[in-house]
């Protein structure tokens, strides 16, 4: 597949999962939309802890900032009852219908733009203070050209917040995987057609599955440092997969724009 066959096939994968109820498309509630307008918010760049409110601009009144493949009507919601001037941009649309339900349903301010997260063309440099980009270059094959466009257009001195998996998880079976039976057989870089023979490829597309790419940490970490940015923030996450007890499945990453 090339790119832009990916990137659409993960364009249906995702308005499948918010038709399942996927929980990353479960809006928030208007108890926690009351609660940011008041300054009290928690909000998630991984499955389980919350972002540290350190890593957030002081008053986020005004600020403008990028939820970046961040639909389901969670992140950007919050963001905007706390004050931030918001920009949800997806590739899926039903995502961003979520963030469309909420933002009327309480009465916020929230700009929608679909679209692919590695062209980022459709907005001017130096333009927003804070680009929050949750567990999302899984289902891309390359993350530097989106490294390259958060710093673009990023204000200089702006902040840049980044989830991702863990690339070891897709060293193993994933057919023994979900069991808890952690075998090696894959090399890194990986995607999930990799382990696949030509029947079930043509299964896993036609059922809209969402191919999944493993990248690697000089991608994820080196990559941020390439373009320009200092990471000045760090912590890694879990939820309930089996490989938790004895990994961390996520990390999280705060990197600034430097010049």
């Amino acid at each position: 597949m090339n790119n832009k066959e990916v990137i659409k096939q993960n364009q249906l994968a995702w308005d499948k999962k918010v038709v399942n109820n996927t929980p990353w498309s479960i809006p928030v509630t208007k108890e926690e939309i009351e609660n940011a307008r008041k300054g009290i918010f928690n909000i998630k760049l991984t499955a389980h802890k919350n972002v540290p409110r350190s890593w957030f601009p002081e008053d986020l009144n005004k600020k403008r900032v990028l939820c970046l493949a961040s639909g389901g009507g969670q992140q950007g919601p919050i963001l905007a009852a706390a004050g931030a001037i918001v920009t949800v941009f997806d590739i899926s649309i039903n995502q961003l219908k979520q963030d469309e339900k909420v933002s009327k349903e309480n009465n916020l301010m929230i700009s929608t733009v679909q679209g692919d997260m590695t062209h980022l063309h459709c907005f001017k440099n130096n333009y927003f203070d804070l680009v929050f980009c949750p567990v999302s270059v899984t289902y891309i094959p390359d993350v530097l050209p989106v490294f390259k466009e958060c710093y673009r257009v990023l204000k200089t001195g702006g902040t840049f917040l980044f989830g991702s998996t863990n690339p070891l998880i897709y060293l193993f079976d994933n057919k023994k995987y979900d069991e808890g039976v952690f075998e090696v057989v894959n090399k890194l870089p990986f995607n999930s057609l990799d382990e696949l023979n030509e029947e079930e490829k043509m299964d896993f597309l036609n059922n809209r599955e969402a191919v999944e790419y493993s990248h690697t940490l000089e991608d994820l970490i080196g990559g941020q440092t390439s373009v320009g940015f200092a990471i000045n923030g760090f912590y890694e996450d879990v939820d309930d997969d089996k490989i938790c007890k004895y990994s961390a499945k996520y990390f999280a990453t705060k990197a600034v724009k430097t010049k």
